[in-house]
């Protein structure tokens, strides 16, 4: 009987540490200390995303609800996506502005767009020559395309350094931290809400090249 009680007592006890233990190093935990930290700082902070793409299905729900959307891609494919349908749907309707900022794609040699180019052809061989290029371009029309129909949506051009992304509503941000090596996919994100110092700061980044831009023709 006691060698049966032990048994029972032991399997309850694994059982709890592989249950405390998958708490402990889940994603949602890890999070806690990010969001109380913030709450006491003022700075916003909701949840630091390991990867861009985790945030996807989030990103299209907070799209579905904004009010206005501002957004300044590295390269604008995530534009021509379903997670982005019922922002164009809904311009000038239920929203009542889209800002996109695209990188210049006509500056050549020597831009801030040409040189992300070059890193990225550092890991990634599929990156020739002008094919980032190109590929704003293809966006970037898209995104006029829309705007033929949708007079409440506006496209400029930047050519500011391509090391982040940014998408802001007037309830929340998504700060993407390009790294060198990396593709913005599969870069670290940064999800703030609105009131909070990185919600501000990322809504600063976004006018300020926003103000250092050019129209689209």
């Amino acid at each position: 009987m006691d060698t049966f009680m032990l048994g029972v007592v032991s399997s309850l006890l694994a059982t709890a540490l592989t249950v405390t233990g998958s708490w402990a190093f889940s994603m949602r935990s890890r999070q806690w200390p990010v969001a109380l930290l913030s709450r006491f700082t003022g700075l916003g902070v909701r949840r630091v995303l390991t990867r861009q793409r985790s945030a996807s299905q989030e990103l299209a729900s907070e799209l579905a609800r904004a009010h206005w959307v501002r957004v300044l891609a590295g390269r604008g494919n995530e534009l021509t996506r379903d997670g982005f349908a019922a922002v164009w749907e809904a311009a000038g309707r239920r929203l009542e502005s889209v800002q996109v900022l695209l990188p210049d794609a006509d500056l050549g040699p020597g831009s801030w767009l040409s040189r992300r180019e070059e890193e990225m052809r550092r890991v990634d061989l599929g990156f020739s020559s002008g094919l980032l290029a190109e590929q704003v371009r293809i966006n970037a029309a898209y995104v006029n395309e829309v705007a033929r129909h949708r007079e409440h949506i506006s496209l400029r051009f930047y050519d500011l350094p391509n090391i982040h992304r940014v998408i802001v509503t007037d309830r929340v941000a998504y700060l993407t931290l390009y790294r060198q090596a990396e593709h913005g996919r599969n870069s670290p994100c940064i999800v703030a809400r609105r009131p909070g110092l990185m919600y501000d700061y990322a809504l600063l980044l976004f006018d300020t090249a926003w103000d250092h831009s050019r129209p689209a023709e």
